[in-house]
């Protein structure tokens, strides 16, 4: 079993930063399991956003939405098993709850996947205010 606590949400106005974290715990977890970050606005289906994934020894690669890329940044601390999302620019349509899930069965092809995602957080809310 896995573990995955998100925390960082709160209410911003648009235009601010804010930072996610997400730690993993249990004791099938490694640091070779695909960590990424999701959202999902009331009505919409979970839409994937980044994610980081262990390619070989200590190298990783991140993998971004377009709709985010150049505004949201991943990145990973694997002595900490947590995985940070850091989001610039806020815009209102960016208002959603974020989740984190973790995966060993993604690759790059099938990284948007969620329903590959075995482990979830329980979604931390970010509003951003126009």
């Amino acid at each position: 079993q896995v573990q995955l606590v998100e925390s960082g949400g709160g209410l911003v106005q648009a235009g601010e930063t804010l930072r996610l974290s997400c730690a993993a715990s249990g004791r099938t977890f490694t640091s070779r399991y695909t960590m990424a970050w999701f959202r999902q606005a009331p009505g919409k289906e979970r839409e994937f956003l980044a994610a980081t994934r262990w390619l070989s020894a200590s190298t990783y690669y991140a993998d971004y939405a377009d709709s985010v890329k150049g505004r949201f940044t991943i990145s990973r601390d694997t002595s900490k098993s947590t995985v940070y999302l850091q989001m610039i620019s806020l815009k209102p349509e960016d208002t959603a709850v974020y989740y984190c899930g973790t995966s060993n069965r993604v690759v790059g092809a099938t990284i948007a996947t969620s329903t590959l995602y075995d482990y979830w957080g329980q979604g931390t809310q970010v509003t951003v205010s126009s």
